[in-house]
């Protein structure tokens, strides 16, 4: 049986205002065996090891904020259920990135553990761009986390490396992978 067999269950739908602190019970495990960095202006690839149980110690009390921001300022936020529980989210900031104006930001993409590699994210990404898609938008601006995994997926969906990161992004996630998608 195809392992994505079981994601035509999930439902992704717009979430309400209330809902956006679900966002936290995404089930963020993940065991990192490289990541990438940016050196001369291209991608490179190094070993770097941790194992991630959860969300950092404080995030959820320090984006809850910003997404709440975000969702009041017309941002699009899509969350993928299986009944009752969200297993994956995406959020796309409405207002224009700073140094990009034509660009939006791709501000959250995640999925629980147990629905990685099941082409969920892909799904959950090309409904981010048709909700997204519109007169004023070219694409998404993406500060991916460094992890290959994490990575390499925003570059089989068609991103590449900015060739200049926004400085607002870049001051907020210095460690980041800024990428850029041109629809």
């Amino acid at each position: 049986m195809d392992r994505s067999d079981d994601t035509r269950a999930i439902e992704i739908r717009p979430l309400e205002r209330p809902e956006v602190v679900l966002l936290w019970q995404i089930d963020r495990r993940e065991l990192v065996e490289e990541t990438y960095c940016v050196k001369d202006g291209a991608l490179h690839l190094q070993r770097q090891f941790y194992d991630t149980r959860d969300w950092p110690e404080g995030e959820p009390e320090q984006y809850t904020p910003i997404l709440l921001d975000c969702f009041d300022h017309g941002g699009v936020f899509l969350g993928a259920f299986r009944g009752e529980e969200l297993v994956a989210a995406g959020v796309i900031d409405a207002r224009p990135v700073r140094d990009y104006p034509d660009l939006r930001q791709l501000a959250f993409l995640h999925v629980s553990h147990g629905w990685r590699g099941r082409r969920l994210a892909a799904r959950l990404y090309a409904e981010c761009r048709k909700a997204s898609e519109g007169p004023g938008t070219a694409g998404f601006y993406i500060s991916s986390t460094s992890t290959r995994r994490t990575v390499e997926f925003y570059l089989r969906q068609g991103a590449m490396l900015a060739p200049r990161p926004d400085t607002t992004l870049v001051r907020m996630e210095p460690d980041d992978i800024h990428l850029i998608h041109w629809f």
